[in-house]
């Protein structure tokens, strides 16, 4: 009997785990069997995968991080790699394999496809990165995560009459740093997408200390400066001391919101009803709350856009 294959891969998201139970009981509602696929793309090497029924999914949905596991492959960006991982995928009766992940996995989906691999993949990144569609498993819970941190970063620094880098994850993508600065108050937020102005935070800081402000919180995305060194540069420029905070995996754990797990959910389901027929590659996604499959090199060509309109609501209220 020819199986589905599921992967989480990459870094994990909250929802992940959602995503999982909803396609596995999706798959047993419809008589499919289904084999979860251990450690991301280095378990189809090992052929490491065990049979998935209602028992393994239960009560996972509140979790966090993936019950699969999740790794990174290098064998998977080598042409060996992806024949041998072919071979393997062959050998273990997968039919149609879904991928949990963001777009690095999704690249190595697109290219076991091109090798006659039936692939289907499904959005999951904090960083919300990928293009095609909004709002990828994991980002809600994220935002989540760091609006915890700066409220209680917050205490502290009116305490102490503090500035506070705080540093999210992203690197190529404002987007967690754009919106929980938006939801949380922040009153600087520093981007990829955006020409850093080192002189309108010196400004704002400024200001709001002449006001009585106690307190200023900067969201950064990573790699895109120096925490430290900015802190450096700000402390002296203003002579308000200012401390720096790396949020790091924190953004990845905990348990994911009810909008992830509502998303990841009909994802999940809605994979198993792809797995029927002719061989493809489809990319899974919602677009303003409307589930969407595309083709999957179509979707990984879809350039990110920056939402100016949202990063100039923050600049108005973040005055």
């Amino acid at each position: 009997m020819m199986a589905i294959g599921v992967l989480t891969s990459g870094g994990d998201a909250p929802g992940m785990n959602a995503a999982i139970r909803a396609l596995v009981r999706s798959a047993v509602y419809e008589n499919k069997e289904v084999l979860g696929i251990r450690n991301g793309y280095t378990g189809i090497f090992n052929e490491d995968a065990m049979n998935m029924d209602l028992s393994s999914v239960a009560d996972i949905i509140h979790k966090g991080g993936t019950i699969l596991g999740t790794s990174r492959s290098e064998k998977m960006r080598t042409e060996e790699g992806l024949i041998e991982a072919k071979k393997h995928l062959d050998a273990m009766n997968i039919e149609h394999l879904v991928v949990i992940g963001g777009d690095g996995s999704m690249h190595g989906a697109l290219a076991l496809s091109k090798l006659g691999q039936s692939v289907i993949t499904i959005p999951a990144t904090i960083d919300n990165d990928l293009g095609y569609q909004h709002g990828s498993i994991g980002f809600y819970t994220a935002i989540e995560t760091i609006l915890d941190a700066i409220g209680k970063i917050r205490d502290t620094s009116s305490a102490h009459k503090r500035a506070n880098i705080v540093e999210v994850m992203g690197r190529h993508c404002g987007d967690l740093a754009l919106y929980a600065g938006i939801a949380g108050g922040a009153e600087s937020v520093i981007l990829p997408e955006v020409d850093f102005d080192f002189d309108g935070v010196k400004k704002k800081m400024l200001a709001g200390k002449l006001r009585g402000k106690r307190h200023h919180i900067i969201l950064l995305t990573e790699d895109k400066l120096s925490a430290y060194a900015l802190a450096k540069d700000l402390e002296e420029a203003t002579g308000i001391e200012t401390r720096v905070t790396v949020l790091g995996y924190v953004q990845r754990g905990g348990i994911p919101t009810g909008a992830d797990r509502i998303n990841a959910s009909r994802l999940g389901a809605e994979a198993i009803t792809y797995c029927r027929g002719d061989k493809k590659s489809l990319a899974l996604g919602l677009i303003h709350g409307e589930l969407q499959a595309m083709d999957l090199e179509e979707a990984l060509a879809v350039e990110k856009t920056f939402d100016r309109d949202m990063y100039h609501l923050l600049d108005k209220i973040s005055i």
